[in-house]
């Protein structure tokens, strides 16, 4: 077995990058922005592809189903919504407060080789469920080799 050298500038790269992250997900960027004081907070969200649909899934805990919207305007499809205070406590009764209250907005544009005419959403355990078909021409076709 060979010996190799550690040479710690292999690893900054990364190491930078997590501090960054770390930072962006603690201090939102307002630069360019502008939602900022609008919305108070942005739900993760999932965003995969399938074979025949773009799969977009948003952790939404505690929202309720009435108070979210989901809009297709000029190719971008927007989630809206708003998760309310549960109760009114006294701030000086809290020893952390981490869970965000408010509005909140996600946009995503969508591709050429989407439908939007047969867009379906659900919503189950806190979990919203968004499926944007893709156009039959954009399926592709399986050619038979005879």
């Amino acid at each position: 077995m060979a010996l190799v050298r550690w040479n710690p500038w292999t690893t900054l790269p990364t190491l930078q990058d997590r501090i960054n992250r770390l930072f962006e997900d603690a201090v939102p960027a307002t630069e360019g922005r502008e939602d900022v004081g609008l919305f108070e907070w942005r739900p993760m969200v999932d965003t995969y592809e399938k074979d025949d649909a773009i799969m977009i899934k948003a952790e939404l805990p505690g929202v309720n189903k009435d108070d979210i919207s989901i809009d297709v305007n000029n190719g971008v499809l927007s989630i809206k919504g708003e998760r309310k205070h549960e109760e009114d406590v006294n701030e000086d009764n809290y020893y952390r407060k981490e869970r965000f209250y408010g509005k909140f907005q996600r946009a995503f544009t969508l591709p050429d080789n989407a439908d939007p005419d047969k867009i379906e959403a659900g919503f189950k355990d806190g979990v919203l469920e968004v499926k944007v078909p893709k156009t039959e021409q954009s399926k592709g076709k399986k050619v038979e080799i005879k």
